[in-house]
């Protein structure tokens, strides 16, 4: 795998596998080993809080792999200044739903592409405005008991709810699914990775 060439994914996330996957690209999966709990989100902006996450997941990796270009990804929720991430627990999902969809709110995904042995290091986000439909209670406790929350910032995933809860959105589709592709493309291609 050490080849300046190939492509480290730092993620877990089978969202982002897939998406990069069907953009037609040759990576490795290695999820980065980071406890983001003890990365503190207050007096920062949410912006800057995801690229402080992707880019320690990347880093995690690339202190592993040197040779390869590392991609860290972190998606959050911004609801008017307030940094929302991925549910505790049911309760807390069912907290964070009633808040999300009763205004618009922003989805941040920031990516960092590291490789260490040549200093590459880049680190933009991208942000996409959701207009959600109001749910009713019993909306909101059958997408509790669906369990389709689990493990996804904002509690929930807009590929398998988007035409239920979400009116529309401003920007990237596949930033609100966790991976910024077309920033992706744009950011791989300025460094000589084109498909």
């Amino acid at each position: 795998m050490e080849n300046q060439k190939s492509i480290i994914l730092a993620s877990a996330s089978p969202r982002r596998k897939e998406l990069m996957q069907k953009w037609g690209y040759d990576f490795t999966v290695v999820p980065a080993q980071i406890d983001e709990a003890s990365y503190g989100c207050e007096n920062i902006e949410p912006a800057e809080y995801a690229k402080k996450l992707a880019e320690a997941k990347a880093m995690d990796v690339a202190s592993k792999f040197p040779q390869n270009l590392t991609i860290g990804a972190d998606t959050i929720v911004d609801l008017e200044g307030e940094i929302i991430g991925k549910p505790e627990n049911s309760q807390h999902a069912r907290e964070i739903t009633t808040k999300l969809f009763s205004c618009p709110h922003k989805v941040i995904t920031a990516l960092a592409i590291i490789r260490l042995c040549d200093s590459t290091k880049i680190i933009q986000s991208d942000i996409t405005v959701v207009y959600p439909r109001k749910m009713s209670l019993q909306q909101i406790e059958s997408h509790i008991q669906s369990g389709n929350w689990e493990g996804k910032a904002g509690a929930y995933g807009i590929q398998e709810t988007g035409d239920e809860f979400v009116e529309k959105i401003e920007g990237s589709f596949t930033n609100v699914m966790g991976m910024p592709m077309e920033m992706l493309e744009r950011l791989l291609k300025g460094i000589g990775y084109g498909k």
